[in-house]
């Protein structure tokens, strides 16, 4: 018992030492900015309401190119020589849903989540025209009029895999990019900046502008940070993409500076 014991332990902390690796190289690949990163994006109806597949059989790849443009602005403004650092492909609605966290939250629990993610996100990365993507994005898309709450969305550096709830309402357009481009960013290696109690953002990382004098109200939303700041206590969701922005200690992780 003790031997088949040890040898199962052996096995997973191989796999964890090939996947730790794995990742290292796909951190330096994806954050190189040597030529743009391409992002697979695949609806799934997570309600499996009629409402839910009507919006996503009406996705088109212009729904992301808001978040392409945003990208391509603020990695200009620490220089960036790449012209267009972000793109998108937008994937055929995916039947499937991907394995949920575990009640186990455990370190055993959650690296067994995240192996059997990456496996499953491998078998249903499929693109229209054959390209295999550097990161994966699967929108769970859900009814507004049924689920006015979200579940946590999710991006995971290792095997850049996120899994994004969004609304499946052409009112909520302007937050779903919002949270698409934090959860990809994520999965870059970028750290969320707001107070897990309180969901305001932490000062200073968390800002977009923390010099700014006066300090309130903000005029924009620092991306990892999620919020508009307009007091000490106080912030507001950002209406869209254009009302947020990379700060340096975030431009620092995803290596932009």
């Amino acid at each position: 018992m003790l031997l088949k014991k040890g040898i199962r332990v052996a096995i997973l902390l191989a796999i964890l030492g090939w996947v730790a690796v794995d990742s290292l190289a796909d951190r330096l690949n994806t954050t190189d900015w040597e030529q743009p990163l391409w992002v697979g994006v695949y609806p799934i109806n997570a309600d499996g309401s009629a409402q839910t597949a009507r919006y996503i059989a009406s996705l088109t790849p212009d729904d992301f190119m808001a978040i392409e443009d945003w990208s391509r602005t603020e990695a200009a403004r620490y220089g960036l020589a790449l012209a267009q650092p972000v793109r998108f492909r937008l994937g055929a609605p995916e039947a499937e849903r991907p394995p949920l966290p575990p009640e186990d939250r455990s370190w055993f629990g959650t690296m067994r989540w995240s192996l059997v993610l990456r496996w499953w996100a491998d078998d249903h990365d499929r693109l229209p025209d054959g390209l295999k993507p550097d990161v994966r994005l699967f929108l769970l898309f859900h009814d507004p009029a049924s689920n006015p709450r979200l579940p946590h969305s999710l991006g995971l550096q290792k095997g850049l895999v996120g899994i994004v709830h969004v609304f499946a309402h052409e009112r909520q357009a302007g937050g779903n990019r919002v949270v698409i481009a934090h959860e990809l960013l994520h999965t870059l290696g970028a750290t969320d900046k707001y107070d897990l109690a309180t969901n305001q953002p932490r000062h200073p990382q968390g800002y977009a502008d923390p010099l700014a004098d006066p300090r309130y109200p903000q005029a924009f939303a620092e991306i990892m940070g999620g919020r508009i700041p307009v007091s000490p206590t106080e912030s507001r969701i950002p209406p869209d993409i254009e009302a947020t922005r990379v700060g340096p200690v975030t431009a620092a992780e995803i290596r932009w500076r």
